[in-house]
């Protein structure tokens, strides 16, 4: 069979032709330095970097000056945390973030406990949504940071920020959230919201791995990340990537044009491979809020099987998905971000992620739909969860 339905966008995204053309004479006509802006090649990457930095500053209506590219997420993680966390300890060493937050920013928040700072970790709901009362009573006189994801990369879940950046500014505490899933997929205002860093990726959105991007409203005191020169106003040290800089403008550029449309067009689609799998079958737990979450974001958890199993077979099919299970990296424990949710070990690891794009087709949904019902009905037929219960 040579159909291929690339489902895991969460996981990245194809660069998009747009992208790559922008991209392409960066490498091997204006291949300049930046900083090397006397002659013609370094004033026209400077500028092709500038240019790129308004661009993704007036989608989230920030300055360009509180707009720093960093090699991805994770960088811009690790730095917004340990970042505000060294140099604002004279003021504190309290941090509140929550139980579903990625990787980099959780085992920052635990190699800063190492340093003496403090971590409060939210609960969240069935829906993975955090208690905003929780949240006000978890402030002290020493928190510092308040660090809450956008929108969960596993079940979708969109938290409500403003009202989180309110709480934050009220107590005269700095937040940061982790955009990098809701870049490019809802409307971001970090003035309106209130949001004091972002962490950012081009490759979510149609851009090149190994780039991303920091907003750091003005005033904001934070440590720099690497030194050694005077590139991103001294902050981050390292000749810039001009060319992934130039597709990350590019990217975003693109998600600025008919983007209520898009949107719409995504959640549309969403919406029927949700139902699909409802109506089609029976024994499944859709994870993530129903309604507050990511337009291309599907994830449920199919009972008495094998979020692995389901992977293989759905492979095979031609079918690219992920898992909410964490078996294929070494490790025999589900997601710690379904666990959050309240879900059982057993239901936790029946579960399967399809994240879709705007290349996905009503054809590529009804196939994906009928495949997982054959995949379940095949898998339940041999489960011994099944004939236990």
């Amino acid at each position: 069979m040579n159909r291929k339905i690339y489902l895991d966008n969460a996981a990245t995204t194809k660069v998009k032709k747009e992208v790559i053309e922008e991209m392409k004479s960066y490498f091997d006509e204006m291949y300049g330095n930046p900083s090397s802006g006397i002659y013609e090649l370094g004033r026209r990457s400077k500028e092709a970097v500038e240019n790129a930095r308004k661009t993704v500053a007036d989608f989230i209506n920030a300055d360009e000056k509180e707009l720093y590219f960093t090699a991805g997420g994770s960088e811009s993680d690790n730095w917004a945390i340990k970042g505000v966390a060294f140099a604002n300890k004279d003021k504190g060493n309290h941090i509140i973030t929550t139980k579903i937050e990625h990787h980099a920013v959780l085992h920052t928040c635990e190699y800063l406990e190492k340093f003496g700072f403090e971590t409060t970790y939210l609960d969240v709901d069935e829906y993975g949504m955090i208690d905003l009362e929780q949240l006000k009573s978890s402030i002290k006189p020493e928190t510092i940071l308040i660090s809450i994801m956008y929108a969960n990369n596993e079940i979708g879940t969109i938290q409500p920020i403003e009202k989180i950046g309110e709480i934050a500014k009220e107590h005269n505490i700095i937040f940061h959230t982790d955009a990098v899933q809701a870049l490019g997929a809802v409307r971001i205002d970090v003035k309106k919201q209130h949001i004091d860093l972002m962490s950012m990726s081009a490759h979510k959105l149609g851009g090149p791995k190994g780039i991303g991007g920091m907003y750091i409203r003005k005033g904001i005191k934070i440590d720099n990340l690497i030194h050694g020169g005077g590139q991103e106003r001294g902050k981050r040290a390292g000749t810039e990537g001009v060319q992934n800089i130039v597709g990350f403008g590019k990217a975003v550029e693109l998600a600025s044009k008919n983007f209520e449309q898009y949107v719409s067009k995504l959640t549309e689609t969403r919406n029927k491979l949700m139902e699909g799998i409802k109506n089609n079958i029976p024994d499944v737990v859709l994870n993530g809020h129903p309604t507050m979450r990511l337009p291309n974001n599907v994830n449920f958890s199919y009972q008495y099987v094998e979020g692995e199993s389901i992977l293989l077979l759905l492979d095979m099919d031609g079918i690219a998905a992920s898992s909410g299970s964490a078996c294929t990296s070494g490790s025999l424990d589900p997601s710690h971000v379904l666990l959050a949710t309240g879900l059982d070990h057993g239901t936790a690891h029946g579960s399967i992620r399809f994240t879709i794009s705007e290349e996905t087709t009503d054809e590529d949904i009804n196939f994906v739909i009928e495949t997982m019902k054959n995949i379940i009905e095949k898998l339940r037929a041999i489960s011994p969860l099944k004939k236990n219960m």
